[in-house]
């Protein structure tokens, strides 16, 4: 249903600029010897810009990274209904956080682009892009009911933990994803993660892990997702074990032109090793492991 809708990676929101109505307030930030909490504040018209260093950094309305290099020395609290845009490439424009970023309920954070799979933001050339921006979060990625979290090129050194949220069982587009004529969706593409990914009792649009390096485990569990199409996991190196079970739809290939997962020791239920797959799908004459064994 959404194969017009969504792109190969479900990645509809990086081929788009941002409207020319929504344009960044000016950069703000606090004097370097200040340690304490940082407030962005911002609308959709008017969002705040962070630029610079910072301790802790709490983000109220809309707030991008679209003017250089940020860098968070604690934190990162993306509030209740709020929205945290780092998928800029121009320049030298990247997150990175020295500890961890939470993503609360309703809100969505958007976090980093590459000219191949999910072009930035601000790519001259959406349709040709060339700009990349990968962004680093030293510590855990969690989201609590959040409606939305869209990660590409970037680098989670402990682990990722995304549960509940996701705007309901619906493709109707709600939140800033309105504003990129989108439904609402969560994916995790060509990331490197040291330590786990857990997505549970997630009710979305659509779902996607591709390509992505996890040096531990995952675990997939428990969503609901409303399109047909969604719920892919492939393509995917997994160093210890890939656990995917009462998902609906079930785990499948989709039409990302994904290959089978790559588990290092255990890969279970919807991700199992014996599991066939129509890929893509949709079709009944090729079939594929939806995982296969990493030999070293």
């Amino acid at each position: 249903m959404l194969s017009a809708g969504i792109a190969v990676a479900g990645t509809l929101l990086g081929t788009m600029a941002l409207p020319a109505t929504i344009a960044s307030a000016a950069p703000a930030s606090p004097n370097a010897a200040n340690w304490s909490t940082f407030i962005c504040r911002g609308s959709v018209h008017h969002p705040g810009t962070l630029l610079g260093t910072y301790w802790t950094v709490i983000v109220r309305g809309v707030c991008a990274v679209d003017r250089g290099p940020v860098v968070v020395q604690h934190n990162v609290w993306v509030s209740h209904g709020s929205t945290l845009l780092a998928a800029y490439g121009r320049h030298h424009s990247r997150l990175i956080v020295d500890r961890d970023v939470f993503v609360k309920a309703n809100a969505t954070l958007l976090l980093g682009c590459d000219a191949k799979h999910f072009a930035c933001l601000d790519d001259p050339h959406p349709k040709r892009p060339s700009l990349d921006s990968h962004s680093t979060i030293f510590g855990n990625l969690v989201g609590t009911a959040a409606l939305g979290i869209v990660v590409h090129n970037s680098s989670i050194e402990h682990s990722v933990q995304q549960i509940g949220g996701g705007g309901g069982w619906t493709c109707k587009p709600q939140g800033i994803f309105k504003h990129f004529k989108s439904p609402a969706y969560s994916d995790y593409e060509d990331t490197f993660i040291r330590g786990t990914l857990v997505v549970r009792h997630l009710h979305s649009c659509w779902f996607g892990t591709i390509r992505d390096f996890i040096a531990s485990s995952a675990t997939i569990s428990s969503n609901r997702l409303r399109d047909p199409d969604a719920m892919e996991v492939v393509s995917n190196v997994v160093l210890r074990n890939l656990i995917c079970w009462n998902n609906s739809p079930r785990v499948q290939f989709g039409d990302s032109h994904g290959k089978s997962n790559r588990v290092g020791q255990r890969a279970l239920f919807e991700c199992g090793f014996h599991v066939l797959r129509p890929n893509p799908a949709g079709q009944h004459h090729h079939f594929e492991h939806i995982s296969k064994r990493l030999h070293h």
